[in-house]
């Protein structure tokens, strides 16, 4: 398997994980405050893993571009 595939099955899990914690709540699954707060704990974790896990693929993608930024230098200024 390569790595991306698993990289993008692992997305889509966390995905569907988060979805099932939003759905259970706004359906009336959640009977006490202590069951909301785990839930919401979930929810910031899978959020943050997938957050992390985007950003992470972005900086491999930045790393592999050429010549996109332009760098003048230091250049002397006339004042």
């Amino acid at each position: 398997m390569q790595d991306l595939e698993i990289i993008a099955r692992l997305q889509k899990q966390l995905k569907t994980l988060y979805q099932t914690v939003g759905d259970t709540m706004i359906s009336g699954g959640v009977d006490n405050m202590e069951k909301y707060k785990y839930m919401l704990g979930q929810a910031h974790a899978y959020q943050y893993i997938s957050q992390e896990i985007s950003n992470l693929l972005n900086k491999k993608e930045q790393k592999d571009e050429q010549g996109t930024i332009i760098d003048f230098g230091k250049g002397n200024s006339k004042t």
